[in-house]
Formats: C-alpha cells, sequence, structure tokens
C-alpha cells in the first residue's frame, strides 16, 4: 500500500499539517528515489558485459554448489527484476534478462538470489523469522485497503477499533520490513564473495555489481521508513 496516499487520505491527528506534509513528502520522495535509482543503477550495469561470459543461471549455480546446496531449482520467468528465491518450493526464479545474460547486474543479481538459498540451507535465523511473518504479512495487506475505505467512508478516518486493527497490521507489516532488511544486506555480502572467490568476475568489476545490489537494498530501507513513518502517525492519533 501507498504509505504516503494513506497518509494524505486519513485525518485525526494531532500533528500539525505542516509537519504532516513532511512526513508525506519525505516518504514520496524516498520511495520514488529509491525506484529511479535501482532501475537507472541496473540498466546501465546491464549494459556492461563481465568479461567471463558467466550467465546469471550459471553463477547461481555456481555459488550454491560451492555452499553445497543442490536441492533447488533454478527457473526462468518472465517480466522485469522478478527475481526472487521461493524457500516453500526451494526454487530461484530469475527473469529472462538475467537468466541468460552476461551482464554485471545479471551476474549480481544472479548471486544475489543464490545467497538466499544459502542462507535457507544453513538456518539463517534472520529469513526463517521472515519466512515466519509471510502469512500475517499477507493477511494485513487484504486487510489495511479495507479499513482505509471504512475509515474514509463511514467514520470520516479511523478512530476506536478501526484505529487499533490498523496500529496492529502496520506494526506486523513494519516489523517484517525491518526483518527483510539483514535478510537481503547479508544475501548481497554472500553475493559479492562468492562471485571474486569462484573466479566469475574480477575484482575492478565488482563496483557495477555493488552498485546494482546498493540500489536494490535502497528499496528496501525506503519500505521500511515508509511504514515506520505511518505507524508513528497511526500512535499519535491514538494518543489524540
Amino acid at each position: 500500500m501507498n504509505t504516503a496516499v494513506f497518509l494524505a487520505a486519513l485525518p485525526g491527528s494531532f500533528l500539525s499539517p505542516g509537519v504532516l506534509m513532511v512526513m508525506i513528502v519525505i516518504v514520496m520522495i524516498l520511495s520514488l528515489y529509491a525506484q529511479f535509482r535501482v532501475s537507472s543503477v541496473y540498466n546501465k550495469n546491464a549494459k556492461i558485459p563481465s568479461r567471463g561470459r558467466i550467465t546469471g543461471r550459471e553463477a547461481a549455480e555456481a555459488v550454491m554448489s560451492r555452499a553445497g546446496v543442490a536441492d533447488v531449482e533454478i527457473d526462468e520467468t518472465e517480466g522485469h527484476l522478478t527475481d526472487h528465491y521461493d524457500p516453500i518450493n526451494k526454487r530461484l526464479v530469475l527473469s529472462s534478462e538475467n537468466y541468460h545474460g552476461t551482464s554485471l547486474a545479471a551476474l549480481g543479481v544472479a548471486a544475489h538470489e543464490a545467497g538466499h538459498a544459502i542462507q535457507h540451507k544453513i538456518g539463517y535465523s534472520m529469513l526463517h523469522l521472515r519466512m515466519a511473518l509471510v502469512p500475517a504479512t499477507n493477511i494485513v495487506s487484504r486487510v489495511l485497503p479495507v479499513i482505509m475505505v471504512v475509515g474514509f467512508m463511514f467514520a470520516r478516518g479511523l478512530s476506536g477499533m478501526l484505529l487499533d486493527v490498523a496500529i496492529l497490521c502496520y506494526a506486523v507489516l513494519t516489523l517484517f520490513q525491518l526483518v527483510t532488511l539483514p535478510v537481503e544486506f547479508d544475501a548481497s555480502r554472500r553475493a559479492k564473495v562468492q562471485l571474486v572467490e569462484l573466479g566469475i568476475i574480477d575484482r575492478d568489476e565488482m563496483p557495477g555489481v555493488e552498485q546494482t545490489l546498493s540500489a536494490a537494498a535502497l528499496t528496501y530501507v525506503a519500505a521500511f521508513v515508509s511504514s515506520l513513518l505511518y505507524l508513528l502517525y497511526l500512535f499519535s492519533s491514538r494518543r489524540d
């Protein structure tokens, strides 16, 4: 859910209009910058081929093989930056451009997703905590739009039980986004180490990979800040 829109749509807080506007602007700027940054950096490094000409699929396979991960399937999917690791079905899914691509961006993304597979194998605690939070996060993501509509149309803002439910929902979302940060940072760290140690890229090629992964990480930071700001806004409304 777009936090900036949610903030603007819901009245009822001791926060002054000026402070509320600043919060909305901060969220909007951070979110837009994160999306712009990841898109521009990825597109830039997607045009830079690695010297080894290894594909993203081959890189992911090599990284997992070295860590002893042999039970994860690598699949191709459509779309732009739709890459992800599915811990339930043990599937590492790469978009076509990264599955077949040999660019620095493709290798960075593929190795990053392989980093999640390694986390799963070694029992990385934060990954398992995030997995445990997924069902609750999915539920509150469906509940929040209903709360917003009901509050806006019938209650003229959130109050009473509706406000308490909204706080609970956003607390879950904020916790999920917080737990996501170390999971993503750790996967990127593993990716960068393995790409060099396996000789998939040379050290002087690492800046392109680091830029790609750092830009992607910024989107998770933006999501956390957005959730946290709105949670604080809801708490301020409750105390009003």
